[in-house]
């Protein structure tokens, strides 16, 4: 049997990427039909039931899916790279969000900015703990601060995913500072 952990990360690879890996579809919000998820992670080896998958939801230390009221459908909440709409609420940004980053990918950045890359939106964190944490996962991190009230007053949009990640479109490299390597 696999882990929570391994379920999860299968589960994050088919709400959020693959859907067809186990023959299911989204809705046009990102929705999935929680039986049909079931029915295809059993088929496909990667054994759940319900308890486990409300257990995978509760306790996913990302927050990174929801259920709707009736536990009927499931959803990714943040993090696509397919087209979906997870209904965000446009939100005005503090003032300074942070990204975390490997080394390797600055010298695109600083030239570049933020660019969403294979995914819908950029990812900002609200803290640099946070930002430290994510960077950390692809080599020696730098964290970036961001600019986000300057942006916001510009024109630029943002959203606040159900689990707390900043998204937005992109950001131009004038509205970063490297503040940090660890």
């Amino acid at each position: 049997m696999k882990s929570f952990t391994e379920l999860s990360k299968f589960i994050a690879l088919i709400l959020r990427h693959k859907p067809e890996t186990i023959g299911i579809s989204l809705d046009r919000n990102g929705w999935a039909s929680v039986d049909e998820l079931m029915d295809g992670m059993n088929q496909s080896g990667h054994s759940i039931d319900m308890d486990t998958l409300m257990e995978i939801v509760r306790t996913d230390e990302k927050g990174r899916y929801s259920f709707n009221d009736d536990k009927t459908k499931i959803r990714a909440n943040q993090g696509h790279s397919i087209n979906v709409d997870v209904e965000l609420k446009e939100t005005i940004p503090p003032e300074t969000l942070y990204h975390g980053t490997a080394e390797r990918f600055c010298e695109g950045i600083r030239k570049e900015g933020l660019k969403p890359m294979s995914r819908l939106y950029v990812h900002l964190s609200k803290d640099v703990e946070t930002a430290v944490k994510v960077g950390s996962r692809h080599g020696k991190c730098v964290v970036f601060a961001v600019k986000t009230g300057e942006m916001s007053r510009q024109g630029y949009k943002f959203w606040l995913s159900e689990n707390g990640v900043w998204l937005t479109k992109n950001v131009p490299p004038i509205f970063l500072e490297e503040i940090e390597k660890r």
